[in-house]
C-alpha cells in the first residue's frame, strides 16, 4: 500500500534529517565553535547566548536556532506518522503495542525539544528530553522479540543491542561520565540508537520484505500471525 511506504519512507528520513539538521546547524557557531564532546545537542536550539548550565559550565551561542528547532519537530512528526502508518508492519502482541507506544512518546519528546527550547522552558524541554531517552531507548527492548514481531529475528536482535547501548548512554551521559566521548558526545550515544533503529525498520520494510499482517491487510484477509524468514 501507498500508505505503507509513505510510513516506512518517514521513519526511514527521520535518523538523517535529524543528523543533518545538528551538523548544519552547528556549522554556524563562531566564537566558541560548536564542540560535539562539550555542547548537548539541545544547545544548537538555544534561542539567546551566553553562559549555561552551572552544572557544567559552557559559552552556547546558536545562530541558527530556528533551523535546529525546526529539524526536533520534524523528526518527531516523521517518526509520528512513520509509525502509524506502519502500525500493523511490526507484528502483534502485548510487547510489540507498548513498543510502538514508547516510541510513540518518544516522538512527542522531540517536538516538546523543538518547540521549547532548554532556554525557553527549561521544565517542559526536559520532559521531551526524558520521553527520547527513556521511552526512546525503551521501544526496540520490547520489540525484541522475534516470535511475536513481523520482522526478522536479525531486526529484532540489532533492536536489542541498540536498545541497551541507548540505555547505557543514557546512564552515563546523566551520570557525567563521559569514557572519553565528552559528556556531548555520551548523549549522542544515548540519542542515536533509537533513530537507528527506525531507520533499519523503514529501509527493511521499503525493500518489499513486509511482515504477514500488512500483505494480508493487502489482499484483504487475515495475516497467519508468523513472523517472515530472514
Amino acid at each position: 500500500m501507498f500508505s505503507h511506504r509513505f510510513g516506512s519512507c518517514a521513519l526511514l528520513l527521520a535518523g538523517p534529517l535529524f543528523a543533518v539538521g545538528n551538523a548544519v546547524t552547528a556549522l554556524a557557531w563562531r566564537q566558541p565553535p560548536f564542540d560535539w564532546r562539550t555542547h548537548n545537542i539541545s544547545d544548537l536550539g538555544h534561542v539567546t547566548c551566553g553562559l549555561w548550565d552551572p552544572s557544567r559550565p559552557r559559552q552556547v551561542c546558536s545562530p541558527w536556532h530556528p533551523l535546529m528547532n525546526g529539524t526536533f519537530i520534524l523528526t518527531g512528526l516523521l517518526i509520528a506518522v512513520g509509525l502509524l502508518l506502519t502500525w500493523s508492519a511490526l507484528g502483534g502482541g502485548l510487547a510489540v503495542r507498548a513498543a510502538q507506544l514508547a516510541a510513540l512518546a518518544a516522538a512527542g519528546g522531540y517536538v516538546l525539544v523543538g518547540v521549547y527550547p532548554s532556554d525557553v522552558d527549561e521544565n517542559l524541554h526536559v520532559l521531551g528530553a526524558a520521553l527520547v531517552f527513556g521511552a526512546g531507548n525503551l521501544a526496540p527492548l520490547l520489540a525484541a522479540r522475534p516470535r511475536r514481531a513481523a520482522v526478522p529475528g536479525s531486526v529484532c536482535r540489532l533492536g536489542l543491542v541498540l536498545g541497551l547501548i541507548g540505555l547505557a548512554g543514557t546512564v552515563l551521559f546523566l551520570a557525567q561520565v563521559d569514557l572519553g566521548f565528552g559528556v556531548g558526545g555520551m548523549e549522542r550515544v544515548a540519542v542515536y540508537p533509537f533513530l537507528i533503529w527506525l531507520v533499519v525498520l523503514g529501509g527493511w520494510w521499503l525493500s518489499g520484505r513486509r511482515g504477514p499482517s500488512v500483505r494480508a491487510e493487502e489482499a484483504g484477509g487475515p495475516g497467519d500471525g508468523q513472523p517472515d524468514q530472514p
